[in-house]
């Protein structure tokens, strides 16, 4: 037997295991690797894909580079390459170690993060498109923050 169910994010998932509001599916021969994808009853609509909103020919974050050190009182440059620009209703937003930068604006490509403490980021951006509700990551990066040694001659107070 074959349970199927859907997430909160509306994700389908198959296990052989049940699950609270799956649905029994049969299979020929019982088992996961020979389980076909159930088929709409009723005459079938022609498969169109959804047009996106938000395809972009370059999307990612271009600074600060993946794995980049920063030392000491370092300002970290931020941008973003984006390649067609955004369009009307579109927003960019931003998030560093999973909480959102607001300083920048909604449409900010490029822009400075002040001075931070000693340790590991991660930064996203994300663009959404209001009307449809789309929206599309860039991959993270994450870049690294040292903060120089009291000890080391060269530390300047």
């Amino acid at each position: 037997m074959v349970y199927k169910w859907t997430d909160a994010d509306g994700v389908v998932h198959y296990s052989d295991q049940a699950v609270p509001g799956a649905e029994k599916i049969v299979t020929s021969s019982g088992t996961l690797n020979s389980m076909a994808a159930p088929r709409p009853s009723g005459p079938s609509a022609p498969n169109k894909a959804t047009p996106s909103h938000l395809r972009y020919n370059l999307f990612s974050i271009e600074s600060p580079a993946k794995e980049q050190v920063f030392y000491g009182d370092e300002v970290v440059p931020v941008r973003l390459g984006l390649d067609p620009d955004l369009k009307p209703k579109q927003e960019i937003s931003w998030t560093l170690n999973g909480s959102p930068l607001t300083e920048q604006g909604p449409n900010a490509v490029t822009f400075a993060l002040p001075t931070l403490a000693r340790g590991t980021y991660v930064i996203t951006a994300t663009v959404t498109d209001s009307i449809t509700g789309e929206s599309q990551s860039a991959d993270s990066v994450t870049f690294y923050v040292r903060q120089p040694s009291e000890l080391d001659p060269l530390h300047k107070r």
